[in-house]
């Protein structure tokens, strides 16, 4: 393997015929390069996608209040189905479930002021796990917690954008107070989050003070469901139990698929999850797909590299080589071609890569195009045993060939 006779006989093979070997490489580098390059981009497709997934919590499950669509048991169809808090503690405690939260919003067109200065922003009233649910985190001060709940302070946590247009740049807004409707909130924190403008000009208030406040008496609009893994089979069963509960306790039919909506985060984190490992593998078949052709190119041109050599194979068996070392030179031959295109085009889509990683802003969805160094360094295999096995059935015929009858061939 590591003659050095034979491995200048084989360069010296290559240089008398360039072009003829430039193209073989060509085909292998081209392959190896549009898998790379189809690979990343399928990651940076997977990256944005998976961002905007985790703009919101992906581990709960979230019900939302409808209106029923069927009549049931002498009740017409058309009801708002509205959720209380006694709907929140029954579902807080299922099975699987970790921690859970409530919200509603607070209808109409009420200001929020400090001063001066005031806006009208959206107004959440929520439990505080809400902060997983929304991804949201805190920048300054803090969040909204239980004993605020359980006492039902009138405290407030505003997003960013709430904060700039209410307080000037020096001022700190923590331990402040707005009011909302002219009722005065101290300012406990101001949280930022990844999905923009959304959620940053919402406000967070206690779920308790605000049913209070606004009169809403025990009501919310929705209850989110939080687990602490990504098991589908406990989320499915845990979404048919509350279905159950709610159809029971507020009397509509479970078949009734608008009286509530049931939102699983967890099944529709795994579909996504399925849907690209199907995208990976569409792309491997067609990566590899393009390189075996390169690897068909380079075997036909080692038949015809056989073919042009024949006499000269003859002379060597006629000498006493063996046919390991017919098939060693044929093999090493193919090898080199195969693993150096297959190098240069490994290199070449890693750097359009980075390149597009450095060069394009984040999108929505498409984010920081790569490739994992398993992949490479798996790739970079394929290509050597491809490199092989593209050179074996001409070795072959090649160690098969007989002194008498190469010496006669013209």
């Amino acid at each position: 393997m590591f003659d050095i006779d034979k491995w200048q006989e084989i360069f010296i093979t290559i240089k008398k015929n360039k072009l003829r070997t430039f193209l073989t490489g060509f085909s292998v580098a081209w392959g190896i390069f549009m898998l790379v390059v189809l690979l990343g981009s399928g990651y940076g497709l997977e990256n944005g996608v998976r961002s905007q997934f985790e703009d919101d919590g992906t581990k709960i499950i979230g019900i939302h209040r409808g209106t029923t669509s069927k009549d049931f048991e002498g009740l017409k169809a058309g009801r708002l189905i509205e959720f209380t808090n006694e709907d929140y503690e029954i579902l807080s405690k299922l099975n699987q479930v970790e921690r859970s939260t409530g919200r509603f919003t607070i209808a109409g067109d009420l200001p929020v002021s400090y001063k001066n200065e005031y806006g009208n922003f959206n107004i959440y009233a929520i439990h505080p796990p809400y902060d997983y649910v929304a991804a949201s985190f805190v920048i300054s001060g803090r969040f909204i917690n239980e004993k605020d709940i359980h006492e039902k302070r009138k405290v407030i946590c505003l997003g960013r954008l709430v904060k700039e247009a209410l307080f000037k740049e020096n001022v700190d807004p923590v331990g402040q107070y707005v009011e909302i409707n002219d009722v005065a909130f101290k300012v406990i924190g101001v949280f930022d989050d990844k999905s923009g403008e959304r959620v940053l000009n919402r406000v967070y208030i206690p779920i308790s003070t605000a049913q209070g406040i606004f009169s809403r008496g025990n009501s919310m609009t929705s209850i989110y469901l939080i687990f602490d893994d990504y098991d589908v089979a406990a989320s499915k069963k845990v979404a048919a139990e509350v279905k159950e509960i709610l159809a029971r306790r507020h009397n509509f039919s479970k078949d009734d698929r608008r009286a509530i909506d049931i939102d699983n985060g967890i099944l529709d984190f795994k579909r996504f999850l399925n849907l690209f490992k199907n995208i990976r593998l569409f792309i491997w078949i067609i990566g590899m797909g393009t390189i075996i052709a390169g690897i068909v190119g380079v075997s036909n041109i080692m038949m015809i590299v056989v073919k042009d050599r024949t006499k000269e194979l003859g002379i060597r068996k006629a000498l006493g080589a063996s046919p390991w070392s017919v098939i060693s030179l044929i093999l090493q031959e193919s090898i080199l071609i195969t693993a150096f295109a297959g190098y240069v085009g490994l290199v070449l889509g890693v750097g359009l890569l980075e390149l597009m990683s450095s060069a394009l802003p984040d999108m929505d969805f498409f984010s920081k195009p790569q490739i994992n160094m398993d992949v490479a360094i798996g790739a970079t295999i394929v290509l050597i045993l491809s490199g092989a096995l593209a050179g074996f059935v001409p070795a072959k015929k090649a160690a098969g060939v007989k002194p008498v009858v190469a010496l006669r061939d013209e």
